[in-house]
């Protein structure tokens, strides 16, 4: 896209969703309890490093490590800790670092179970979307060249199934596609969650046939960060500011909802200017399929062009920290900007085998072999 890449605007959102607390939804801790500060041990972690003192320790794993290690490497080394914005949209933990906490009704607390239909009022969505218009359609007045990208990374525990809820209820057929923090995405216990939460919004017969709207579909079983997220990809693309979407399937869901709230004519502008960057272990998950998923989504919007997928070049298969080879494993894959920091790395003229080595040596200060 001919962008200034090592001037990023980096965002990191922060949010919660008490669907992470349901038995066997998530692995981004191993206990509903440790899960309620995944968010704000990863920020700490993303910006001061794992051998620096952090008020909040990171949940348990059952293997692997967070992969706030990646983005901490690539934001240290390429000099652009400093151009990290942390947004806290209502964690029942706040980060111990600087962040910004939005007011009410936007930072409400977390989002309730999806499963009840009623995962946030209307009106904070409404409100989240109108930030995240304003902060995306305000970055080339900042003092910094039009053409500076923004880089939007999440953490959310629980924030595969909600994407997978906002899917379904705009009609999508994402029932097997969404890939999950579990060794293995658990699809039988999302794809029920998702169907009781559509049916008892009302939502349940979304076909594709008629227009859904998309602010109920998030009001219903959506989490705090989608309408932010989306709402900055909307005023982004309409001032020509590209816009890597760091994530996997929740980043599609947040694609998706930003195709459904542009009016039809910008909507060629969102697939040219949007990119959606990911990990070799997403893609490469047998049990899920982002590609097609994305292609489904496009689809569904009758997209000329095909919606934007790209693939870091990171993997750890040469490193000799086992927390590091857990990921090649399966165990973990994505996660807190992983993917879109490491394609940003390569944008800025890195090799992906030079981060690998750089995360290998600190994983093995930190953790040993």
């Amino acid at each position: 896209m001919g962008a200034n890449w090592p001037a990023s605007r980096i965002l990191l959102l922060l949010a919660a969703t008490d669907t992470a607390a349901v038995a066997g939804i998530s692995a981004a801790g191993a206990t509903p309890e440790s899960r309620r500060q995944t968010a704000a041990a990863d920020a700490e972690l993303l910006l001061l490093g794992p051998l620096a003192a952090r008020p909040h320790a990171l949940p348990p794993l059952d293997a692997g490590v967070s992969p706030a290690l990646i983005g901490h490497v690539v934001l240290k080394e390429l000099d652009l800790l400093g151009q990290l914005e942390v947004i806290d949209l209502g964690c029942p933990m706040a980060p111990a670092i600087p962040h910004l906490r939005l007011p009410a009704p936007e930072a409400a607390g977390p989002a309730s179970c999806l499963s009840g239909g009623q995962a946030m009022g209307r009106g904070r969505v409404e409100a989240l979307i109108a930030r995240g218009r304003a902060w995306g359609s305000s970055l080339d007045r900042s003092g910094q060249p039009l053409e500076r990208p923004l880089l939007v990374a999440e953490c959310v525990p629980g924030g595969t199934t909600t994407a997978q809820a906002v899917l379904c209820g705009l009609g999508i057929a994402a029932d097997g596609l969404v890939s999950g923090s579990l060794h293995q995405p658990a699809h039988g216990l999302k794809a029920n969650l998702v169907a009781r939460g559509l049916q008892a919004a009302g939502l349940a017969n979304s076909t594709g046939a008629c227009p859904v709207d998309p602010v109920a579909v998030m009001a219903a079983v959506g989490d705090p960060m989608q309408p932010l997220a989306a709402g900055l990809v909307l005023g982004a693309v309409a001032e020509g500011v590209p816009v890597l979407l760091a994530g996997g399937s929740q980043m599609a869901a947040v694609l998706a909802l930003a195709l459904a709230l542009a009016p039809g004519d910008l909507r060629p502008a969102i697939a040219q200017g949007v990119e959606v960057a990911t990990t070799a272990w997403v893609v490469e998950e047998a049990s899920s399929n982002l590609g097609l998923l994305l292609e489904r989504i496009g689809q569904h919007w009758g997209l000329a062009q095909a919606l934007n997928l790209q693939v870091a070049g990171l993997r750890f298969g040469g490193c000799s920290c086992q927390a590091l080879l857990d990921y090649e494993r399966g165990f973990v894959k994505e996660g807190v900007g992983a993917g879109g920091l490491a394609l940003l790395w390569e944008r800025c003229g890195h090799a992906p085998e030079t981060l690998a080595a750089a995360c290998d040596d600190l994983a093995l200060k930190w953790l040993g072999a």
